[in-house]
C-alpha cells in the first residue's frame, strides 16, 4: 500500500471525496468546466482598461472638474463659518504670547489660558462699564450737534451752489434729525434686530473657538504637523510655529499700537474746543487704526470734520496733530512694536493690504499683513532654497 493510500485510509476519506468537499466549502460547482490558462471557472480574464483611450481621459477630468466645484461651492456656502474660524485662530494666536510667558513663569497652560482670558475678559467688563457709558452719551451729543455744523457748512458759497443743485444738506439735515437713521441704515427696526441678534451670535462663536483654540493650540498644530512626511516634519513644525509666533507678534503688535493712537488722541482733544467727545472720538480713532494703511487717515479725518465744524482753530489744529502723529507712528512706535513680529517689506504691506481688503473688506486688511508674513517666510525658507540647491 502506498503512502498516499495509507493517508487516505486514516483519515477515512478518499483522495475524491476530499477534493469534492473543498470545492463545495469554496462555493464552487464542482461540474462546472474549468479554464486551462489559469484554472477559472468563469473564463480568463479580458485586458485591462486602456488607461491612454480620450474617453478615459475625458471621464477622469470631468468627474475632476464637477468634485472641484462641488468643493467650490460646499466652500462659498460655509464661507461665513470659515471667517469667524480664522477670525478666532488670530486671536488665539494674539492671545498665545501672553499665555507661553506665564507658562515661562511656571504656571501649567491650562492654568495660564484661564489667567489671561480672566485679564481680557475683566479688561472689556470694564471698558463697557466706564466707557460705553461715555462714549454713547458723547455719540447722542454729536449726534445733536450734527444739524448746526450742517448750518456752519452752508455759509461756505461751494457748499450753497452744491445744496442749490442737489439738495445734500437738507437731505443729510432730515437724515439726522429724524432719529431712526440707524435702524434704518440696517433695513429697519426688524432688519436692525436681526443683525444684532447676528452679531451677537458671531461673536458668541468666535468667543468659544478662541477660547478652544488657545486652550488646545499646541495638540492642534502638533496633529496638522503630522500629516506632513516623516523625514520634513521637523521642519514643518519649525516654520509652522515661526508663522503662528509672527500672527501672534503682528495681533498684539496692532492692539498696542491702536492704544497710543487712542491715548494720544485722548490727552490731545481733552485741550481742544471739542474736548466733550474726546473719549468717543479718541475710540473711534483707536478702532480705525487698526485697519492698516488707511485706518489712520479715516480717523484723522473724521476727527478733523468735527473739529472744523465747531471751530476753525480747533481744526487746523487737529489737522497738524494728526499729520505729525501719523509721521512718528509709521517711524517710530510701528517699526518698534513690529520689529521683532513680521518683517514684511513696504510695498508688500501695501499689496497685502489692497488685495485684502478687496477680497474680505476690512477683516481682509487685517489678516493681509500676517498672511503675506507667512508667505514670505515659506517662500524664503521653501521656494528659494530649493533653487539654491539646483
Amino acid at each position: 500500500m502506498s503512502a498516499a493510500e495509507l493517508a487516505d485510509g486514516v483519515d477515512g476519506v478518499d483522495g475524491a471525496d476530499r477534493v469534492d468537499a473543498v470545492d463545495e466549502h469554496a462555493g464552487v460547482d464542482p461540474a462546472a468546466p474549468v479554464d486551462a490558462a489559469d484554472g477559472s471557472p468563469y473564463g480568463e480574464p479580458g485586458k485591462p482598461f486602456d488607461r491612454r483611450s480620450p474617453f478615459f481621459y475625458g471621464f477622469v477630468g470631468g468627474l475632476g472638474a464637477l468634485t472641484a466645484f462641488a468643493v467650490f461651492n460646499a466652500l462659498l456656502g460655509i464661507s461665513s463659518v470659515l471667517m469667524l474660524v480664522v477670525v478666532a485662530f488670530f486671536l488665539a494666536a494674539g492671545l498665545n504670547p501672553a499665555v507661553e510667558f506665564l507658562e515661562r513663569r511656571g504656571l501649567r497652560r491650562p492654568l495660564a489660558v484661564t489667567v489671561v482670558l480672566a485679564v481680557a475678559a475683566l479688561a472689556v467688563g470694564l471698558f463697557l462699564v466706564a466707557i460705553v457709558p461715555v462714549i454713547t452719551d458723547q455719540v447722542a451729543a454729536i449726534t445733536k450737534n450734527a444739524p448746526g455744523w450742517l448750518d456752519e457748512l452752508q455759509r461756505n458759497q461751494r457748499i450753497q451752489d452744491l445744496n442749490r443743485e442737489y439738495d445734500i444738506i437738507d437731505k443729510a439735515k432730515q437724515y439726522i434729525e429724524d432719529g431712526d437713521f440707524l435702524s434704518n441704515l440696517f433695513g429697519g427696526v426688524l432688519g436692525f434686530g436681526l443683525k444684532l441678534i447676528s452679531a451677537l451670535f458671531n461673536l458668541f462663536v468666535i468667543v468659544v473657538l478662541t477660547l478652544y483654540f488657545l486652550a488646545s493650540l499646541k495638540t492642534t498644530t502638533g496633529a496638522i504637523y503630522k500629516l506632513a512626511p516623516a523625514s520634513r516634519r521637523e521642519r514643518v513644525s519649525k516654520l509652522g510655529d515661526k508663522v503662528i509666533a509672527n500672527i501672534g507678534g503682528y495681533v498684539s503688535g496692532a492692539f498696542i499700537v491702536a492704544l497710543c493712537a487712542g491715548i494720544s488722541s485722548l490727552v490731545f482733544l481733552s485741550l481742544t474746543e471739542i474736548s466733550e467727545y474726546a473719549v468717543a472720538l479718541a475710540f473711534v480713532v483707536a478702532v480705525l487704526d487698526v485697519i492698516p494703511m488707511v485706518g489712520a487717515t479715516i480717523g484723522a479725518v473724521i476727527v478733523s470734520a468735527i473739529a472744523f465744524a465747531t471751530d476753525i482753530k480747533t481744526g487746523i489744529a487737529c489737522v497738524v496733530f494728526y499729520v505729525v502723529y501719523q509721521q512718528i507712528e509709521n517711524y517710530v512706535v510701528y517699526p518698534r512694536v513690529m520689529s521683532r513680529s513680521v518683517d514684511v517689506p513696504g510695498a508688500v504691506t501695501v499689496i497685502a493690504a489692497l488685495v485684502g481688503a478687496a477680497l474680505l473688506g476690512p477683516i481682509g486688511a487685517l489678516l493681509a499683513i500676517p498672511a503675506a508674513a507667512a508667505v514670505l517666510l515659506i517662500m524664503r525658507e521653501v521656494v528659494v532654497r530649493q533653487q539654491d540647491l539646483r
